[in-house]
């Protein structure tokens, strides 16, 4: 089983990737961070599959920026990371929109991926 500090360092391998990914605009790469089958949950219905995350952060605003804070890890199985994040999304023409983040990070061939992520306002 994997100890707190090792969780939180996989989870802030791939959202440090991640944030990079939406604060560049660059939708292709944050989608590179999600297994093939990943459930992708924002702020509009799901989507299943790296076509639908690029297509979700393709249609965010230029000038998105994300932060993030861990607020809880777990390590629900052997390759498994779970997540609780708080996250502020930044934008350039309106308020801040503070969210909270659950993900499934995988160990995969390709390395650490997102399978599972949803968002919630609460």
């Amino acid at each position: 089983m994997t100890s707190d500090t090792d969780r939180e360092t996989i989870l802030r391998d791939v959202l440090d990737r991640w944030k990079a990914g939406i604060d560049a605009h660059r939708p292709q790469q944050v989608a590179a961070l999600f297994t093939e089958d990943a459930i992708f949950q924002g702020l509009r219905p799901y989507t299943v599959g790296r076509p639908g995350v690029a297509a979700y952060y393709d249609s965010q605003p230029p000038g998105l920026t994300a932060a993030y804070r861990i607020v809880e890890t777990a390590a629900p199985a052997d390759g498994l990371v779970l997540g609780y994040l708080a996250v502020d999304f930044s934008f350039a023409d309106r308020p801040t929109l503070n969210v909270y983040l659950s993900v499934l990070v995988k160990r995969t061939e390709e390395g650490w991926r997102i399978g599972h992520y949803q968002v919630s306002r609460l």
